[in-house]
């Protein structure tokens, strides 16, 4: 938990999913962030739901080793229609996060309604919203072939805001013009 409370850290997150999983990675140095990765891990050519599992399992241990994360921040699906689609997802997100256990990895769960709000503003935003909001915050040009890579860089980039927002500042704003003077990085441009 100290690295996860020191002045820089690298965010882990991922978006999971059992025929794609979206992942990114960020560099946190006080309150600027950069992008170091994003990628996704395709499952759809495997038909066994264990060997998917064991797949989402290794490749977040490999990405964990490879990069040396502080933490990991996940979304956390939290209502479906489809109850067999609900259990297949929570046993993704449980797979990724006793990856980041093995590991000794502090784990932070988000709704994807929190995700959405916290990069575009808004809780209904369609990913490809997300998207680019997230390639002006981050100055990257390259358009991730699947939106479940922007979806995994999202968590991280959702966690991030959470300690910058809650570094002991409660502070509130008069009004939009307020708040985009004291947050100019939130901006589209």
């Amino acid at each position: 938990m100290l690295r996860e409370q020191s002045k820089e850290r690298i965010i882990l997150g991922i978006d999971p999913g059992t025929a794609v999983m979206g992942y990114g990675l960020v560099s946190e140095v006080k309150s600027k962030i950069s992008l170091i990765t994003l990628g996704v891990v395709k499952m759809d050519h495997l038909d066994d739901h264990p060997l998917k599992l064991k797949r989402i399992f290794e490749k977040t241990t490999a990405l964990i080793d490879q990069y040396q994360p502080d933490c990991l921040a996940i979304e956390a699906p939290f209502y479906g229609k489809n109850i067999q689609v609900m259990l297949k997802l929570g046993r993704a997100q449980g797979v990724a996060m006793a990856a980041a256990l093995s590991r000794n990895m502090p784990i932070f769960e988000y709704s994807p309604r929190k995700i959405k709000q916290s990069i575009t503003g808004n809780g209904n935003a369609t990913k490809e919203q997300v998207a680019a909001m997230l390639q002006s915050l981050l100055n990257f040009t390259e358009t991730p072939q699947f939106l479940d890579a922007t979806d995994g860089l999202a968590v991280a980039v959702c966690h991030s805001f959470q300690r910058v927002s809650n570094n002991g500042n409660t502070k509130t704003y008069s009004g939009w013009e307020a708040f985009v003077k004291d947050n100019p990085r939130k901006l589209k441009r």
